[in-house]
């Protein structure tokens, strides 16, 4: 057989091969294939087999392993990619005990965010999401979802998701739209919340037509959006053909994460505080746990996601950077995979499938996204590590050695001499 590519003398491969989402105990059973070899034809994964046997195949490139651990690309389900400016300065202000109200009358906030947003052009928008996806693909990942959400007008929010079209478009990493208009209420409607979530659901059309979203989410929390208002919410965007997310039981236990469930969204997101109710719900669901412990972790939370009891329970869960510019300002998936082992108590093959198959499964990409197999684009990983165990191990550095993404290597680490 001749194909275009080899990768040999593959230590450890990791082809995270079950159909997703993966829930429950089966999180931890992980099969890993020892000495292994693969064969990719144009952006295609067309042979796996034992190194061995990889001497019937013939090609044009062969990629010695040298003995790596060789894994899916990472999937992060959850991010803000699309933002103008930054908050470094808001970093001290809480190292002072002040309190985001009043970092938020100080003008600081996810406001000020918004304005910048909102005054930054469409190409220096484009230029930024790029530079940031520049940093995912060095890191391992290939496939991204990316939310709108610092707009909260009309024109700005349509700006962010027309970015999101072209860098998926522009970039080798693959991009799963949200729009996210309702991730706060702007001041001018903070008296009549309602009418400000009608306003981002007259988008809906103009959104679908172009094809500047799948999904839409919601900020359901205190302060922001009550439960009815976002059933309300959600239900004209199911009603329109989207996929639904939400950004459920960040601080207080609404039932966000019921609401979820009950309107078959395909993620609930955060779950930092989700009732004993709401997990059991989660579990006997089709509806994946989104957990974001890095943020958690930035603001100083001492309570993360229940994540483990959420598994036991029989759950199936996904962990993402939830990267934006306020609570987790990073685009590193492998240092949010430590963090889930330390934080969260989750077992390594646990996590491998978080970012992984349940990530990929969490923004609808589960036929095309998180998985090594015959058939399936190849999306791979070759790292710097002897075997899986070792990447949740040794936190705060990459360990990505070769990125593919559809065949193409898009990240090679270079050696200093």
């Amino acid at each position: 057989m001749h194909v275009d590519i080899i990768i040999t003398n593959i230590g450890e491969l990791l082809p995270m091969d079950k159909r997703g989402p993966v829930k429950g105990l089966e999180m931890s059973e992980l099969t890993v294939w020892n000495n292994a070899a693969i064969g990719i034809k144009g952006d295609t994964i067309v042979w796996i087999g034992s190194n061995e046997e990889a001497t019937i195949l013939e090609a044009s490139q062969i990629i010695d392993a040298k003995g790596k651990l060789v894994t899916p690309g990472l999937v992060d389900p959850h991010t803000h990619l699309v933002f103008g400016g930054s908050r470094e300065k808001e970093l001290a202000l809480k190292q002072q005990g002040v309190s985001y109200l009043e970092i938020l009358k100080q003008g600081g906030g996810i406001l000020s965010t918004v304005r910048a947003t909102q005054q930054t052009s469409y190409e220096q928008l484009l230029d930024k999401a790029l530079f940031h996806l520049d940093r995912m693909a060095m890191l391992g990942i290939t496939t991204v979802e990316a939310k709108s959400g610092y707009g909260l007008d009309r024109e700005t929010e349509l700006k962010q998701l027309r970015v999101v079209k072209q860098a998926n478009e522009t970039h080798p990493i693959d991009i799963v739209s949200t729009f996210l208009g309702a991730h706060a209420i702007p001041p001018v409607y903070k008296e009549n919340p309602e009418a400000f979530l009608d306003e981002m659901a007259s988008l809906l059309d103009e959104i679908k037509e172009e094809n500047l979203a799948e999904y839409v989410d919601i900020f359901t929390e205190t302060g922001v959006f009550s439960i009815p208002q976002s059933r309300h919410y959600l239900m004209k965007a199911k009603e329109k053909g989207f996929g639904l997310k939400i950004h459920a039981d960040e601080i207080d236990p609404l039932g966000g994460t019921e609401l979820a469930v009950e309107l078959g969204a395909i993620s609930g997101d955060h779950l930092a505080v989700t009732s004993d109710e709401g997990i059991q719900k989660l579990a006997n669901s089709n509806t994946i746990g989104v957990i974001l412990p890095g943020t958690s972790f930035y603001l100083g939370k001492d309570d993360y996601a229940r994540a483990r009891e959420m598994i036991d329970a029989g759950a199936a869960i996904a962990i993402a950077t939830d990267f934006n510019p306020g609570s987790s300002v990073t685009e590193n998936l492998q240092l949010i995979m430590s963090i889930a082992a330390l934080k969260l108590k989750l077992s390594p093959e646990e996590i491998w499938y978080a970012v992984t198959v349940n990530a990929a499964n969490a923004i609808g990409k589960g036929e095309v996204a998180g998985t090594i197999a015959v058939g399936r684009k190849a999306d791979i990983v070759l790292w710097d590590a002897p075997n899986y165990l070792y990447i949740p191990y040794h936190y705060g550095v990459n360990h990505a050695n070769t990125v593919m993404k559809h065949g193409k290597i898009i990240y090679e680490r270079q050696e200093i001499r």
